[in-house]
């Protein structure tokens, strides 16, 4: 009963406002409402994986970038380089680097090819390696020393991310604790024999506690995500 409830509070907490369920209503366009819940649990099932995966790419980025130093001092021209430093990576989605490989073997614009190649998260390097491309093209700059470069700045700036994590990691398990702490509670009364559930789920006036109880929880648990991820975006 108690998960039961605590599912709806969820629900009820992501539910959309009430000019949204007034237009539908109007509209009546079938299957709309499925879809709007659909798609809301989605993304919420989801954050965890698009934090990861801006994570691979920003990793991805920085192999990148030193796969091509490495192969324009052994000789190569900056087509090949690319399209062999590109070929050896393991990116999150081979078929995003596809056109870039492609791009840089025919002689085509590369540049442009990495800004098609960008993903929606954790692309800021491959946008950093299309103006490096742009501007050795363009002016003739160095590309060796551009990548460098690029390739610098981004194992600073993921290196500052890790510490920012590191430092948000005790606020983190304290958040988690805090909201962990109801159930403990009300776990330990049931085994000193006060009956809760008895009480909780037995009486209007405790479902009405229980239904309160989980609400102002997940309205915790939301706060101090939301303050955590604000802070790791002013940090990074």
């Amino acid at each position: 009963m108690a998960v039961a409830l605590a599912v709806v509070a969820a629900l009820a907490w992501t539910a959309p406002d009430p000019e949204t369920i007034r237009l539908l209503s109007i509209t009546r366009v079938p299957g709309a409402g499925r879809r709007w819940w659909a798609s809301r649990l989605t993304r919420l099932v989801r954050r965890p994986d698009r934090r990861r995966l801006a994570a691979a790419w920003r990793r991805t980025s920085i192999e990148l970038c030193q796969a091509i130093v490495a192969e324009l001092a052994s000789g190569r021209t900056p087509g090949e380089a690319m399209a062999r430093a590109a070929s050896s990576l393991e990116p999150p989605d081979p078929a995003v680097l596809r056109p870039v490989i492609a791009a840089a073997r025919d002689g085509g614009d590369v540049a442009g090819a990495l800004q098609g190649a960008v993903p929606a998260h954790g692309g800021e390097g491959l946008l950093g390696l299309a103006a490096c491309w742009r501007v050795s093209v363009t002016v003739g700059g160095g590309l060796t020393a551009l990548v460098e470069r690029v390739g610098q700045s981004l194992r600073e700036a993921e290196a500052h991310r890790a510490e920012v994590a590191a430092q948000l990691a005790g606020p983190r398990s304290t958040a988690r604790l805090l909201a962990v702490l109801p159930v403990l509670g009300v776990l330990l009364a049931a085994g000193l024999g006060l009956r809760p559930f008895s009480f909780l789920v037995g009486s209007p006036a405790g479902l009405a506690c229980l239904a309160v109880g989980v609400l102002l929880d997940l309205a915790g648990v939301a706060w101090t995500n939301r303050l955590v991820a604000r802070a790791e975006r002013t940090g990074a």
